[in-house]
Formats: C-alpha cells, structure tokens, sequence
C-alpha cells in the first residue's frame, strides 16, 4: 500500500515557488508514495474561540487529513527572516488540541526556498522549532534549502535536478520514518 503524504506550501501566490516544488515532487514521487499538495488559501486567522468541535470546517478537514496521511511535506518561503504567516497559522490549528494534535508523532519533512542565495536557512529554523513544539518527528537530515529558487523554476515546476535529487534524498528519509 503506498504511503499517504500531504503537502503544505506556505505561500498562496498563484506561482509560488514553494508549490511548484510541490507539485513537481508530486510528479516524482517513487510509486509506493502518493502526495496531496493542500492549499491553506481558505484557513481562517487562528482563534481559540473559535475551535474545539465547532472548529472552522477547512480546519476540521485539514485536521482529519494530515490525521490519516502517514507523514507531512511542509515548504515555506522566507519572509522577513521567518516562515511565513499563512504556514504559522496553519500549524497553529493543526497544533491544537495541545499534545493531543494531528501533529503529534507525525513524520514531516520540512524545507525552505527563497530566490536569495540562502534558501530560506531562518525561516527553516522557524519551521522546525514549530514542530519540535508540536511533538511532530521531524525527518533529521541536511536541511532543504532551496537557493535561488526564481532561476530552479520553469512553467510551474523544479527543473534544477541536483536540487530536485536532494529533496528525493529527503523523502526516502521521510519513507523511512513513517515505516518505523
């Protein structure tokens, strides 16, 4: 059976880069794994008054899903030296019921991009002290980040293959953590 992974870009551009790589991970997956790229588009602003189970019915699904998933692709851009605010607010519902969360032992696979040379290396940092929060098993490797990532992005997908190779590297790892 083939292990079941969701996608979160934190950016909601139509031609963000951070789902172009996404999408073209989707395409490339080895056959044994599926990828559901999500769109936080529709998530509400975090507010504790408003979840338990009455939750918000975007946030009530997307819960549900990464619930039943076997792992998490997560990418964010880098805004002002951080993950970016669509993401926070994402991981935020999904964090909640406190040690309790969908989130909770989930094996994610965390990277960055940035069309600076860095790749997003703060708000990787960013990224990963969230999901240490959260109880999640972050997939430990050399961090994927994506540098110069406008120039690695043609139509919608990743045509820089040395690139596109180390994010592969990343979710064999990622394989293997949802298997034990």
């Amino acid at each position: 059976m083939a292990l079941s992974l969701i996608g979160l870009s934190g950016s909601l551009r139509r031609h963000a880069y951070s789902t172009a790589v996404l999408a073209t991970l989707g395409d490339r997956l080895p056959d044994d794994m599926q990828l559901e790229v999500r769109s936080l588009a529709d998530m509400p602003l975090f507010n504790d008054d408003l979840d338990g189970e009455d939750a918000p019915a975007t946030v009530a699904a997307l819960r549900r899903d990464v619930a039943a998933a076997d792992g998490l692709v997560v990418i964010s851009p880098e805004y002002n030296h951080g993950m970016s605010g669509v993401l926070k607010n994402a991981l935020d519902w999904l964090s909640r019921p406190g040690m309790n969360s969908c989130l909770r032992d989930k094996p994610v696979l965390t990277m960055t991009a940035s069309p600076s040379a860095l790749g997003g290396v703060r708000a990787q940092q960013q990224l990963n002290e969230t999901f240490i929060a959260t109880c999640s098993r972050l997939v430990i490797r050399r961090q994927i980040v994506i540098g110069m990532v406008a120039e690695k992005i043609v139509e919608g997908r990743l045509v820089h293959q040395p690139t596109l190779d180390f994010i592969l590297d990343g979710v064999r790892d990622l394989r293997d953590a949802c298997r034990h």
